[in-house]
């Protein structure tokens, strides 16, 4: 991976990570927290969505990947610190 992919890789899982913050609680997690969030979802998404067998075409169909699977942890994190 060259050091463009890295900054475009990391720039997605910032967007993602603050698009689920914003969503689940109503702003993000700062620059890190944001990105570790959003690879994390990322990864999460992608696990679920090939589980139904879904697959996304392009940026964007990854990007709302990502959100969904960014919302899901982040809602399953909030089960979690309640118990």
């Amino acid at each position: 991976m060259d050091i463009i992919s890295l900054i475009i890789f990391l720039a997605v899982g910032a967007l993602v990570g603050w698009l689920a913050g914003t969503i689940m609680k109503g702003s993000g997690f700062g620059i890190i927290g944001n990105i570790v969030v959003g690879i994390i979802g990322a990864v999460l998404g992608g696990v679920i969505f090939g589980l139904f067998g879904i697959t996304t075409g392009g940026v964007l169909g990854g990007i709302v990947m990502a959100v969904i699977g960014a919302v899901i942890l982040l809602y399953v994190l909030s089960l979690v610190n309640k118990a």
